[in-house]
């Protein structure tokens, strides 16, 4: 194999796509219907632009018990990658978490999602731009709607900013293509050309730091 140099790997995959090679599958899959929980568990409903970062800053985290890849607060059932970028379906990528509630509340839920967004660009994330990268909080009850406009106004006060991203209404939830999952996981030269070639981590390091990530 010939192997590039870092910043020609990183041109190669400047937005959030699987790759020209990858077909678009039928979609056969069920909306889960806005819910702060799952049995004993907890849900968070998160965009942050590309659902393949979100999902990785999320796998990890001790207390998850999984962190989905997904379409939410469109129109249209059953919506395709496709159909999502092209635009016209109101969907925006998001990462549906489930949490283990003795391990993770809400609120620290809300803390790693914001310190892997750029919380003051509400039309895009990064080099990811449109509705369907946009920021947001999808808030399923009133005790997250609380919460979620309190940190953000937390970090409005911090900055001196106006953040971009929204706290939204209770969205029906449908999973990504099979292949989008843990993407992170399964393609990672892809995805970590992807986001270096974004930008990604540079930005995020900008607004909180070393330890934004």
């Amino acid at each position: 194999m010939r192997w590039l140099p870092l910043f020609a790997l990183a041109s190669l995959f400047t937005a959030c796509t699987p790759g020209a090679s990858q077909a678009e599958e039928p979609r056969d899959v069920e909306g889960i219907p806005a819910s702060a929980t799952e049995g004993t568990h907890g849900v968070a409903l998160l965009a942050g632009g590309c659902f393949w970062c979100l999902e990785s800053a999320f796998d990890p985290l001790e207390g998850v018990i999984s962190a989905v890849s997904g379409y939410a607060g469109g129109t249209v059932e059953k919506p395709s990658y496709k159909q999502v970028g092209k635009g016209g379906t109101g969907h925006v990528e998001v990462v549906r978490v489930v949490y283990d509630t003795s391990k993770l509340d809400y609120r620290k839920v809300l803390d790693v999602f914001w310190r892997n967004v750029d919380p003051f660009d509400g039309r895009g994330q990064f080099c990811d731009r449109g509705d369907v990268y946009r920021p947001a909080v999808f808030a399923l009850d009133a005790e997250q709607k609380a919460i979620a406009e309190e940190t953000k106004a937390a970090i409005e006060a911090k900055f001196k900013k106006t953040v971009g991203a929204k706290v939204e209404d209770a969205a029906v939830f449908w999973p990504a293509e099979e292949y989008h999952q843990d993407f992170w996981q399964k393609n990672e030269v892809h995805y970590l050309r992807y986001r270096t070639g974004c930008g990604r981590d540079r930005r995020l390091k900008e607004i909180w730091g070393a330890g934004g990530h």
